[in-house]
């Protein structure tokens, strides 16, 4: 009789019954790999088969849908090859697609079973456990600077020393008979009035001594722009110039000044303030502008007694010498905080002398130090660590393993595998190398289980074991038929 069907079947169902319910009982388990069960016939040298059996039970390696968490050791893997690689309290190796992680207090990255996830130092090829990257980062003194700006064209030329004003001379023929001539001393106002110095000519019209006519009227000043052009006895009035020799307490000594803060090797912040002066050029097409430089208010060694750079433009504007500088200052510290020399190459490439507002862009190395504030995951699996001074820094790379046959990896529970000779060996790399997936911060992968197809596959199999009762039902009946036999 066929009671060995039956039960074969009512086993095979409640088998994949198991496999089923296992799936949706992980639903919402991370990194979960949904599996399914596969049957095979069972023969014995018979036409007729003698039921059926599970011949495996299949794991899909799908990827699940990625969700953002916002936790910064949490991380996705955004592909379907590879797994992490995490240790044990005994050193064995176990892989895993959950990348729900935090730090212990040994400050190492681990899951909730307490495994080490795995990777490789900034630069080694070992793997090793991962640590959180806590502490300082070391400052960075500043080396090098740029500064690209336009100078203003249309500032007027700051004098080092004063210059008297020189009063010019006319030489002014009347009218008269005979025709009187005689030479008139005279300056310029601050509205551009001719002011007569000593003897002033009387009203009337003249003639100068380029033979053109002026008019003088004592209700309309003489203006210096209709001055005719000088003749023989005749001298131009240069107006008195005002020097400012570099003083930074004198801000009308120096046409534009820009204080950038730089750091020494302790990481102590130094006030650098560049002030641009024009001055008049010697050679002609040309504009000359002097850089004086001081840190924390004092003289830089590179630049003994104030000693300015000296940059210059050609008529269009553009940088033509003086582009680059070396500034220096021992011991910017001082004697309460020594640190090393400053030393800072001082770039102008592409600044310019147009007819516009100072407008100055900078940048420079060097940063003071920081603490450690979080940690990012970067595609390439480069942990990242964030510090308060804003800076950021690469302190290793998480490993990722893929197998040739995932079926053949053993699952261990806690959401892990391990290799089996089934399986294969690893093949580690970075990720988004060798193939290998690449990785999401702050976000981990959900489980890969299609509730609605787990809730067909279990009517399917609800039924398939109600089939196979009714066949060991119906054999029942056959057979209590025979014994009823007379």
């Amino acid at each position: 009789m066929g009671f060995g069907q039956g039960l074969s079947g009512l086993n095979a169902a409640a088998q994949e019954l198991d496999v089923i319910g296992n799936n949706i009982a992980n639903s919402g388990t991370v990194g979960f790999k949904s599996s399914s069960a596969a049957f095979a016939d069972v023969y014995a040298n018979s036409k007729v088969g003698l039921g059926t059996k599970v011949s495996s039970v299949n794991q899909r390696f799908t990827v699940g849908t990625i969700s953002a968490t916002g936790n910064q050791f949490d991380m996705a893997i955004d592909g379907a090859k590879g797994m992490f690689r995490v240790q044990d309290a005994s050193g064995n190796i176990l892989y895993t697609r959950n990348g729900q992680f935090h730090a212990n207090k040994d400050n190492y990255i681990v899951n909730a079973q307490g495994h080490r996830l795995t990777g490789y130092a900034l630069n080694g090829t070992d793997l090793v456990p991962i640590q959180v990257p806590v502490g300082n980062i070391p400052p960075r003194a500043t080396d090098s600077m740029t500064t690209k700006t336009n100078l203003d064209a249309n500032a007027p030329v700051i004098h080092t020393a004063s210059v008297p004003q020189t009063p010019g001379t006319i030489v002014l023929t009347d009218s008269g008979t005979p025709p009187a001539t005689q030479a008139y001393n005279y300056t310029v106002n601050a509205n551009g009035d001719v002011v007569w110095s000593g003897t002033a000519p009387d009203d009337g019209e003249y003639t100068s001594a380029d033979g053109s006519t002026v008019t003088i009227a004592a209700t309309t000043p003489l203006a210096a722009s209709g001055l005719p052009a000088q003749g023989a006895g005749e001298t131009a009035f240069v107006p008195a110039i005002v020097g400012h020799p570099f003083d930074p307490n004198d801000a009308q000594s120096f046409t534009h000044s820009l204080p950038i803060s730089v750091y020494d090797s302790l990481g102590n912040a130094h006030q650098l303030t560049q002030y641009f002066v024009k001055r008049e050029s010697a050679t002609p097409g040309e504009s000359t502008w002097e850089v004086y430089y001081r840190l924390n208010g004092q003289e830089l060694d590179s630049h003994p007694d104030g000693s300015p750079a000296e940059l210059r433009f050609s008529s269009g504007g553009l940088l033509l010498s003086g582009g680059t500088q070396t500034l220096s200052f021992a011991n910017p510290g001082g004697v309460n905080s020594p640190a090393n020399d400053l030393s800072i190459n001082v770039s102008y490439g592409g600044s310019t002398q147009f007819g516009g507002d100072f407008s100055p862009n900078f940048t420079q190395t060097g940063f003071p130090t920081g603490e450690y504030a979080g940690m990012s995951i970067s595609a390439d699996g480069a942990i990242v660590a964030n510090y308060t001074n804003g800076e950021t820094q690469a302190m290793g790379y998480i490993a990722l393993a893929d197998f040739n046959n995932l079926q053949g990896l053993q699952p261990v529970g806690g959401n892990a595998w391990v290799e089996t000779g089934a399986s294969g060996g690893p093949v580690v790399g970075r990720p988004g190398s060798n193939g290998l997936a690449t990785l999401q911060g702050q976000s981990v992968e959900e489980s890969n289980v299609d509730m609605s197809q787990e809730l067909v596959n279990m009517i399917i199999a609800q039924r398939t074991y109600q089939a196979n009762a009714q066949t060991i039902k119906t054999q029942d009946q056959v057979l209590q038929t025979l014994i009823t036999m007379r």
